[in-house]
């Protein structure tokens, strides 16, 4: 695999990650699931057979 297509790849999955979760969070506080000013999230990126685990904590500030 080319080192292009290797980026491409990584982009690919990237982006689908970052268009469900923004939807997924918006249908949330939407629905009025969420109390309170900030919305505190955590993102785990874990791989299959590598022992791959990098978790990202945030806030959202909420409208």
């Amino acid at each position: 695999m080319s080192e292009d297509a290797f980026n491409m790849s990584i982009h690919k999955f990237l982006k689908e990650v970052g268009v469900t979760s923004q939807r997924k969070i918006e249908e949330t506080v939407r629905k009025g699931q969420v109390d309170g000013k900030t919305l505190k999230v955590r993102m785990t990126l874990t791989a299959e057979g590598i022992g791959l685990n990098h978790v990202v904590d945030g806030e959202i500030e909420l409208p």
